[in-house]
């Protein structure tokens, strides 16, 4: 049994070059790290990420929450087993003793949850996924996920016109090799039809790896997507999505999306218009996050994936109000939005019981941690979205799935 022995925490910094929090958690059979990242598009309802609020690094240190990871949560879980991951979620949440985990943070919750699978993990010799997979109940076999890749970054992700946040291809070949390889080659493709159109200074990228050109508005961008794709010899092989975050562009009841002022019902029209002209896939957010009617009605009018991201916040009770008002039919699962493993896996177990899809997610704000890699594997949820084929911290996680996937095959 993996005993913890100690847990200390550490500040470093997450790919935007502001502080996040590793825990090192050292067990009688071995030291293990985890650590978490940070939004910038954040929903309200998202559990709270703790910051110091002081004059270092212009108030968004993490000093907080390491004291209360090392002179709070250490000891009362010094002497516990890892092994027991639903127990030890459930004495941080009693500890912190909050509904959105303001006391202790959920950034330094999270960050002691993951390094416990972590250690479950090493002490049973088993690979993070093949541990992850037994933690679930929804009787799915550990599978590669189809990459989201966000090639177009917008809204707050990109200092540009493009109201909407991210806009991603997603290949549909014969294995993810083979989709990671086509994401790569479309990206590079990408850059070079961009740098045609727009001139020099016009590929320089965004939060997620994704370009942020002079584009003026959504249909651009999807055009030149779709330039790519063909121009990279992959036509019909591609989907695209868009993640919309629609929170970010409404105010007083419209949406002001590429210059121009829209009610719900006018951008409902707009969303029926993209589908019907582009091989769109898969669309999230497309409302504001107190809007579920809207949510259904696109859902019910469109027959494609509508995702629940800022509407859901991985929250088993704002899910249930989604599954309810028949929101969406698919769950964007970002386990730091709820802050411990037990919860993230239980808000994935409610999405598939309700024949919902699950989509695991990075953020805006990542580290070198790939366990979102591995958590989508286990899951067999089929996607993941990490961001461009491009930056470490991004591709981490897709080498990470190339790595699972030889695993894979060797074991079938």
């Amino acid at each position: 049994m993996p005993i913890v022995q100690s847990i200390r925490a550490r500040e470093i910094l997450d790919s935007r070059g502001n502080p996040t929090i590793e825990v090192i958690l050292r067990t009688n059979k071995a030291e293990v790290t985890a650590s978490v990242p940070s939004g910038a598009s954040t929903g309200k309802h998202e559990a709270l990420e703790l910051r110091d609020h002081d004059k270092r690094y212009g108030g968004e240190g993490v000093q907080k929450a390491i004291k209360n990871i090392e002179k709070i949560i250490a000891p009362k879980l010094n002497g516990k087993n890892c092994q027991n991951q639903e127990k030890i979620d459930q004495i941080l949440l009693t500890i912190d003793g909050t509904k959105n985990k303001s006391r202790l943070g959920a950034n330094g919750i999270l960050a002691v949850s993951l390094a416990c699978s972590k250690a479950s993990a090493n002490a049973k010799s088993m690979p993070l996924y093949k541990y992850l997979s037994t933690l679930t109940i929804s009787n799915r076999k550990p599978s590669l996920p189809r990459p989201f890749f966000n090639v177009i970054n917008g809204g707050k992700h990109a200092d540009n016109k493009l109201s909407f946040q991210e806009f991603m291809i997603v290949p549909n070949l014969t294995s993810y090799r083979e989709n990671l390889r086509a994401g790569s080659e479309i990206y590079h493709i990408l850059k070079k039809d961009i740098y045609r159109k727009y001139g020099k200074n016009t590929t320089n990228i965004g939060d997620e790896g994704g370009f942020a050109p002079p584009l003026k508005d959504t249909e651009e961008a999807l055009k030149i997507l779709m330039k790519a794709i063909n121009d990279a010899g992959y036509k019909n092989k591609v989907g695209l999505a868009i993640d919309c975050a629609a929170s970010e562009f409404y105010k007083s009841n419209y949406y002001y999306l590429d210059g121009k002022k829209l009610t719900k019902e006018q951008l409902l029209q707009f969303y029926l218009h993209l589908i019907k002209k582009y091989p769109l896939i898969s669309i999230e957010d497309p409302f504001e996050q107190e809007d579920f009617e809207s949510f259904h009605k696109l859902k019910k009018a469109a027959n494609i994936q509508i995702v629940g991201d800022d509407l859901t916040v991985t929250n088993i009770e704002r899910i249930s109000t989604a599954i309810k008002k028949g929101s969406c039919n698919c769950l964007l699962l970002k386990v730091n939005q709820i802050g411990t493993l037990t919860q993230a896996l239980n808000a994935a177990q409610l999405a598939f019981e309700n024949k919902w899809n699950v989509m695991v997610s990075h953020r805006s704000g990542e580290t070198e941690d790939t366990f979102i890699a591995d958590l989508a594997v286990a899951l067999g949820c089929g996607m993941i979205k990490a961001g461009a084929p491009c930056r470490g911290e991004r591709v981490a996680k897709y080498n990470q799935l190339l790595r699972i996937e030889e695993k894979l095959k060797r074991t079938h």
